[in-house]
Formats: C-alpha cells, sequence, structure tokens
C-alpha cells in the first residue's frame, strides 16, 4: 500500500555525537578521507547501504549503536579531530586570503547543474562535474565563491537497461528534507523566496536550498512550493526536461530568481556582495538582465549605461564546440515572457531581444540565442581548453566582423578536476609515504608546481603493485554491479554463473566512460567487430573493456548506440572480456578512472570541448588513448600517452572517417599499447608501461588540476572584472555608453584614404626599417577616440598576413582642412619571404577590455589594397 503522506524522521542525536550533525551537512565529508573512515566507523554496513552518504546514514542508524558511541571515548576524540579539523579548514588563511590585494570582495557563480556528490544528485554530465570541482576548488583555495543553481525534484535520471538493451530512465522523487541541504530562512525563521512574474499576472515563486560546500555556500531555487499554480511547481522537476517553454522559464529562474536569491543570501548572511558574475554556459545569460534591471532601479542609470557596469563584472563560459548545443527560443515566446505585463517590465523589450538576436551574417534572425546574449553581457568571455578557444572564436566571429577569428575576445581557461574528490584513497597513500600526508593534500588541492618529481622515487614494483590492486578492485565492482543490472534485465540466479569470471585482474583494462551524443563515436571501437573480438580474445595479449553511459532521454539515436554496445558485449563469446555498465554517475566514476590502465576517448575533433574524464583517470596512473581533442590535444605527449589519428579532413565522408580512425585504433592497440602492457624487463616487471604511468603522474598531474584552473580564472578573469567594475561607478558608467553611442553613430565617417612607405623597391633585407604613413579620415571622431594600427607578418599564397605583428602609429600634427589626419610610424621587416602588411583603425577607450569590443574595424578600401598590392616578395 502506498503512503498518503510522507515525513523525513531525523534523529535525536545524543549530546556528545551533535558534531555530527554539522559533518554530514557540509559536503567537504566528499573529498575528505578522515571525514568519511568517521563516518564509515559509526556502522560500516549501514554506511555502504547508505552508498556512502552520512545524512542516510544517521537516519538509520540504531539508537543503542549512537548511545554506545557516545560512550565511546576514542570514536569521541576522532570526532573532536575532524571537528576540529573542519574549522581550521573553513576559518584558516588559504591562498586567496594570502595573494596580493584587488581580487574581488566575492564571485557569484551561476551553472544549471552542479555534480558535488552522488548523495546529491543535481547534475547530468561534465558541465556540471566541472561546476561541482569549481566550487570544490574555490572552497580549497579560500576564493569567496558563491555557487548559484536549481534544485531539480527528479534530478537527472537513472538508467537501467531492458532484456534486449534498450535504456529505461526512472525519475526518483527526490526529497530536499532528505538532502545534504537547508533552507535558507528568514530572520524571522520563515522560508526565504524569491518570486518572477509570468504572463497574466501569475506568479512563479522559489524557495532558497543552501549546501555547504567546504566555504562556498551553493543556493539551489526549487519551485515546488504550494503557492504555485501545477504548472510553476513542476519548473524545477527534471534537468534539460520539458520543452521549449519549460526550458525558458528553468533559465529565467536560473538567471533572474538566482540574482535575487544570492542578493537574499548576502542580505541574511552577511556575506560580501559579488563584483564579479561568471555565467557557466549561457543557460544564466538572464542574470545580466537583472542587474541591469537593479542598477536602473537603484542608482537610476539608463538601459546602456547599466549595460556596461554589468558587463565589466561580468566572465562568460562557453562550453560547446557546435550551435546545436546552445539554448536557442523562438523570439515571440522570449518577448511573451518579458516586458509590461510580465518579467523585468522596466526594460523595453526590444532591448532584451536584441542581446540575443542572431543578428550577423550566417544566424537565424528569428531565434533568441542564449550564447549570444552570454556573450553580449560579458566584457570577459573563455573556451574550456585551447583548442575549444580557437573554435569558440571562429564559432562566434560574426558578433565581431571586420576581425579575423584569432582576434575575436574569447580567451580560454582549460578545464581542470578536483584531485582530493577524484583520486583514489591507495593513490593519495602512496604519494603521502613519499612526501607527507599534508604536502599531498596540499599539492592536490591548491597545486602550483610545474612537476611532481617525489614520483620518479617511488619503486617500480610499488607502482605495479598499487595497479594491479586498483584492477582488481575495479573488476568485483564491476562484477557486482553487472549482476545488478542482468537481475533488473530479468535474469535468473541459475542465468548468472558466468559473472564470477567476468574479467581479470591481470589483464589490460580499458575505459569508456560519458555522455552518448553521437560526436562521442561510443560504438566507434565496434567498427570492425572481428578485429574487436581478436583484441579482447588474443591468446597472449588480451584487452578487457569497461563501458559506461547515457544517452539524453529524448535522444533515440544515442539510445540505439547504447542497445549495440549493450548487444555485442551480451554476446556469449566475449562477455567475459567485455561489459557495459547503467547508470554512469559519479560514484561509478570514482571507482571506475582508478581501476583501468587505459582510457579511450574517440570524439569526432574538434568537437570535443575538453573532456575531463581523461584527467581524472592521468590523477589515478591510469594513461590516455585519446583523438587529439580538447584538453588532449594541448597537452599530449608520447612519453605519457597515444594520440588516435584523425582524417578530419573538410571532404572526408563521415562513414570513411569512422572506418579510417577505427582502424588506427585497433592498430594502436595491437602494436604499441597492448605490447608494452604485457612486455617484462629483467625483474619481470613491465619497465616501460611503469615509466608512462610515472611520466603521466609527474608531468600531466600538475596540469590537470582544479587548483590550477580556479587559480587561472582568479588571475585573468575574475581580477581583472573587478577592477573594471570599480572603475564603472555611475557616472563613469554613463561616460562610457555616450562614448560607445557617439563612436557608432560617426562610424561611417572613419575611413583609410591613402597609404605610404619609404620603400622604394619590392624586396628588402631582414632587419630594414621602412617609415609608413597613413591618411586616414575621422569624421566627427578625434584621435582620443580611435588607435590607428600597422599588422605586418609573413602572408600566404592569398597574401593574407599569418602570425601579424601590431604596432600603434602615433598621429604626426593635427587635422588638415579636409579633416583628414596623418599618422606615422615604424614598419620592421623581421621576416624573411614573403611579407607584407596593412593598417586598420580600432576604437580606442581605457575601459575597453579589448580593441574588438564594439566590433568596429576601418580597413583600407579594395581599390586602395589592390594599388599598394603585397609589400614584400
Amino acid at each position: 500500500m502506498k503512503a498518503i503522506r510522507r515525513f523525513t524522521v531525523r534523529p535525536v542525536l545524543p549530546e556528545p555525537l551533535r558534531p555530527l550533525s554539522d559533518l554530514a551537512r557540509n559536503l567537504r565529508w566528499s573529498w575528505h578521507p578522515e571525514t568519511r573512515d568517521l563516518f564509515q566507523s559509526v556502522d560500516p554496513e549501514r554506511w555502504a547501504a547508505s552508498d556512502g552518504d552520512p545524512v542516510r546514514l544517521l537516519g538509520s542508524v540504531r539508537p543503542a549503536r549512537l548511545a554506545e558511541l557516545a560512550e565511546d571515548r576514542r570514536f569521541l576524540r576522532r570526532l573532536t579531530a575532524v571537528c576540529d579539523a573542519l574549522n581550521d579548514y573553513l576559518t584558516g588563511e588559504r591562498w586567496y586570503q594570502a595573494h596580493p590585494g584587488g581580487l574581488p570582495a566575492a564571485i557569484a557563480y551561476f551553472s544549471p547543474e552542479f555534480g558535488i556528490t552522488a548523495a546529491l544528485p543535481q547534475y547530468s554530465g561534465g558541465l556540471g562535474i566541472l561546476a561541482g570541482d569549481h566550487l570544490k576548488a574555490a572552497s580549497d583555495l579560500g576564493v569567496p565563491l558563491i555557487g548559484v543553481g536549481l534544485l531539480y525534484r527528479h534530478g537527472y535520471f537513472r538508467q537501467s537497461l531492458s532484456r534486449d538493451g534498450w535504456q529505461q530512465e526512472h525519475y526518483p522523487v527526490l526529497d530536499p528534507n532528505e538532502l545534504p541541504v537547508s533552507l535558507l530562512k528568514e530572520e524571522d525563521g520563515s522560508p526565504a523566496y524569491v518570486a518572477l512574474a509570468l504572463p497574466g499576472g501569475r506568479r512563479l515563486r522559489a524557495r532558497i536550498w543552501l549546501a555547504q560546500v567546504g566555504r562556498v555556500p551553493l543556493l539551489m531555487l526549487d519551485s515546488d512550493v504550494e503557492d504555485n499554480d501545477p504548472g510553476e511547481r513542476g519548473v524545477t522537476d527534471r534537468l534539460y526536461g520539458g520543452g521549449s517553454e519549460h526550458r525558458l522559464l528553468q533559465e529565467m529562474l536560473l538567471g533572474i530568481g538566482g540574482g535575487r536569491g544570492g542578493r537574499t543570501y548576502c542580505r541574511l548572511t552577511g556575506h560580501p556582495a559579488p563584483e564579479v558574475f561568471h555565467t557557466n554556459e549561457g543557460h544564466a545569460g538572464f542574470l545580466g538582465l537583472e542587474r541591469i534591471a537593479e542598477l536602473c532601479d537603484e542608482q537610476r542609470l539608463d538601459f546602456d549605461s547599466a549595460l556596461e557596469a554589468v558587463r565589466a563584472g561580468t566572465v562568460f563560459t562557453t562550453h560547446t564546440p557546435v550551435p546545436a548545443g546552445i539554448d536557442r527560443f523562438d523570439r515571440e515566446l522570449v518577448a511573451h515572457h518579458f516586458g509590461a505585463d510580465a518579467e523585468l517590465p522596466g526594460i523595453d523589450v526590444e532591448r532584451v531581444l536584441r542581446l540575443g538576436m542572431e543578428t550577423y551574417p550566417g544566424g537565424e534572425p528569428n531565434l533568441f540565442n542564449m550564447a549570444v546574449m552570454g556573450l553580449r553581457l560579458a566584457q570577459r568571455a573563455n573556451g574550456v581548453s585551447l583548442l575549444h578557444g580557437q573554435v569558440s572564436r571562429e564559432m562566434f566571429s560574426g558578433l565581431w566582423p571586420g576581425f579575423d577569428p584569432e582576434e575575436v575576445p574569447i580567451t580560454s581557461v582549460t578545464n581542470g578536476v578536483h584531485a582530493p574528490t577524484w583520486v583514489a584513497p591507495e593513490v593519495f597513500r602512496l604519494g603521502a609515504r613519499q612526501v607527507g600526508a599534508q604536502r599531498a593534500e596540499d599539492v592536490l588541492s591548491v597545486g602550483g608546481s610545474e612537476r611532481w618529481d617525489a614520483v620518479a622515487d617511488i619503486p617500480d614494483q610499488e607502482v605495479w603493485d598499487l595497479r594491479r590492486d586498483l584492477r582488481e578492485q575495479l573488476v568485483q565492482e564491476v562484477r557486482s554491479r553487472l549482476r545488478a543490472s542482468w537481475r533488473q534485465r530479468g535474469a535468473g540466479t541459475a542465468e548468472l554463473g558466468w559473472i564470477d569470471s567476468v574479467l581479470d585482474p591481470d589483464v589490460l583494462t580499458i575505459g569508456f566512460a560519458r555522455r552518448v551524443p553521437s560526436y562521442k563515436r561510443l560504438t566507434l571501437m565496434l567498427r570492425d567487430r572481428d578485429r574487436l573480438m581478436e583484441l579482447l580474445l588474443h591468446p597472449e595479449r588480451p584487452v578487457q573493456i569497461v563501458v559506461a553511459g547515457k544517452a539524453h532521454p529524448a535522444d533515440d539515436g544515442g539510445k540505439r548506440l547504447v542497445q549495440e554496445l549493450v548487444r555485442f558485449a551480451d554476446d556469449p563469446r566475449v562477455r567475459g572480456r567485455i561489459v557495459f555498465l547503467p547508470n554512469y554517475d559519479m560514484a561509478m566514476a570514482q571507482k571506475l578512472y582508478p581501476g583501468c590502465d587505459i582510457w579511450l576517448n574517440n570524439p569526432l575533433r574538434p568537437l570535443e570541448a575538453c573532456g575531463t574524464s581523461g584527467m581524472k583517470a592521468a590523477l589515478n596512473g591510469c594513461l590516455n588513448l585519446s583523438v587529439l581533442d580538447g584538453w588532449w590535444d594541448e597537452w599530449f605527449q608520447p612519453d605519457f600517452g597515444w594520440a588516435i589519428p584523425t582524417a578530419d579532413g573538410a571532404g572526408t565522408d563521415p562513414d570513411h572517417r569512422d572506418d579510417v580512425e577505427a582502424a588506427a585504433l585497433y592498430d594502436l592497440l595491437e602494436q604499441r599499447v597492448a605490447p608494452r602492457f604485457y612486455e617484462r624487463g629483467r625483474q619481470g616487471l613491465p619497465d616501460r608501461w611503469i615509466e608512462m604511468v610515472r611520466q603521466t603522474l609527474m608531468r600531466l598531474g600538475p596540469k590537470v588540476l582544479a587548483g590550477r584552473m580556479v587559480r587561472d580564472y582568479v588571475e585573468r578573469l575574475y581580477a581583472p572584472a573587478a577592477v573594471a567594475h570599480r572603475a564603472l561607478d555611475a557616472d563613469t558608467a554613463r561616460d562610457l555608453a555616450d562614448w560607445k553611442e557617439r563612436v557608432r553613430a560617426s562610424w561611417h565617417q572613419v575611413a583609410v584614404e591613402h597609404v605610404e612607405t619609404s620603400a622604394a623597391t619590392a624586396t628588402a633585407e631582414l632587419g630594414s626599417t621602412l617609415a609608413l604613413r597613413v591618411h586616414v579620415r575621422l569624421g566627427s571622431l578625434g584621435p582620443d577616440d580611435v588607435e590607428v594600427q600597422a599588422l605586418s607578418g609573413r602572408v600566404d599564397s592569398e597574401d593574407r598576413i599569418t602570425e601579424a605583428v601590431t604596432v600603434a602609429l602615433k598621429p604626426a600634427g593635427g587635422a588638415d582642412q579636409e579633416g583628414r589626419w596623418v599618422y606615422e610610424g615604424p614598419l620592421t621587416l623581421d621576416r624573411t619571404g614573403p611579407f607584407g602588411y596593412t593598417v586598420r583603425v580600432l576604437p580606442a577607450h581605457r575601459l575597453l577590455a579589448s580593441a574588438a569590443e564594439l566590433g568596429l574595424v576601418a580597413v583600407p578600401s579594395q581599390e586602395l589594397v589592390e594599388a599598394a598590392g603585397v609589400l614584400m616578395r
């Protein structure tokens, strides 16, 4: 029978054990081994049954056991030590506090999902895991971050398989009272709310749940409140669920409601107000509109002035390398939800729409693009690897017409992963024996070293024993999960005897686990099934493969890929060597990365923005075998991994490309990877393999840390954004907005009219310098409004300048009677071979973060270019 009402019954802890509740409510336990060990010792069996969730554990422990622990002096001493350690962590000075001044007082970090721990299932894949790692690393570094997201009552789905291998989704109801979160409350003890105005006079209200991630508060908005109508109650039902309007309301609640929730939190707690706002992907882009409305209301700024003030303190991170991965809404749908009868009534709807419309060549003018809005609302933007930054500059170059893609103002900060979360305890202990536990913890959380040289002193035998132990743990984990999966698929106990011999702890183990969009190519390994079978069943050098991944519930193509892989793995001939594990999540991942010898990644290049799973594997001594995409394109070296050759020419047929790249993968496994794993040196150990493991840890380890990533954000983006934010008080914001309006209105008058040099011939000697004179017309603008530049460098066969060097030219005197200015400067011929130059005029202002910010540039006319030709050949 079903219950007619549900309660959460909280345990009453004996007074000496009350600190356990505080420990359970701070999610630092999810990456702090001593805290987890303490909870495990409360009741090892119930700890396992609760999947390592302290809140569930404390709700299930028998009162007699609690009474026993309350009298256990040894346990109480451990409890005191762990509580003292948490207090030191929360209050002590860390990297940020010791950093030179000028850093922001606080940063608000908005994301639609956060992967902190499996006990708080509010994530679907890499974007959420990255956001969770960002918060945890910020906590370790002492960065005053406030996380803002949504609390989904069904989270993301749980995955199981039908008997024929088809993905099935289950959406368990999450009760916030049973999660490691607490309600944010007003001073009178009532819940704090935010509200959004909806068309037709309706309102969307949301409570604010608080998760404490070490030092970092994470605010999560929840629309499942009784005051809302049923439709509004369901806005935060599922992560990435529903149709267009449902998604639009989620993103309005995240951005606009999240902005209001952040202000409420700071008002109630005294937390410093954020000076910098970081939007993780375009989902939270409406935050910028909320801040514009706030400035218009509180400081009486007009829209354009408020826009400049908001842009100065905003950082936008794009994570997708393909337009299809961006949320886009119909223009009329967005217009319906803003304006006089809906949200932000003080802002003209046309101004809202103008921020997101694809009004550039190749865009769809009736679509509202969340990433485009994010870029227009942020003065600083970045991709998540060097290659992805390049791809993003090309993808969004239409927003900056007249500029080469490399000049588009989108930089890159390569992702990292939170090592204390992802490094297996056994790996940590091995490092701690070399350098001490405290130093090992600092190395993993804060980073800063270029190399981990202490790894060189670990004996080969210890490295190999560790790898074998981790592989054996994975084999046991796989068998347990596989047995549970087959029972869900309807198999009886008598059918499952074969599972006891699945995988072998002495066989080369390959891992492949990620979301299942088509570009990640889950089934590339199946391209030549006979060849794969030969690899799996090789009599002397066999391999075994562990696969996991979820397809989006609406992606039948992805589900077919899962089914194809599952059916192959079900074949009795190979099922002892390849397995598919359903319901890939953080808990599974923490077992999978350490136990694999090879981490496989074979996306269609360059569609993998970063691909952090291989980083987590590397931190555990697992070697990467990957297409040169994302972070691997940046840091690959043959000393610590393998690169799968790609056939990514523009004219390559997709099927042929898959055939070529699959064949390259099989060749690598047959000829290089497996032989190296199985070859033995004089001591009976795979010396060359162990050396690759050592190089992975020594040289890759320091690079892939989330601590390094967050430090990069602080120094390269947050600190400059804070300086820009402080510089734009109300009057300065008005002045900047007025200047931009004047420049845009006058730019049609700006022209390059004549260019001359001192060159008499078409050849010159390396190192010589030419005098350059440029005549420009500035119209109603003056020299203080512009910069005239000479760009020079080697040219290709079409006279395009590559690796350009830019030199600012100086005005020589005043304007002539016709309003023309003469600019002069030297042009140094510093490269041999074909050499060329051009000139251009750009807007210039001390508060611009980039010369391309306005998207305005004046260059010589085609007639002038043809008359000048290329300077040197």
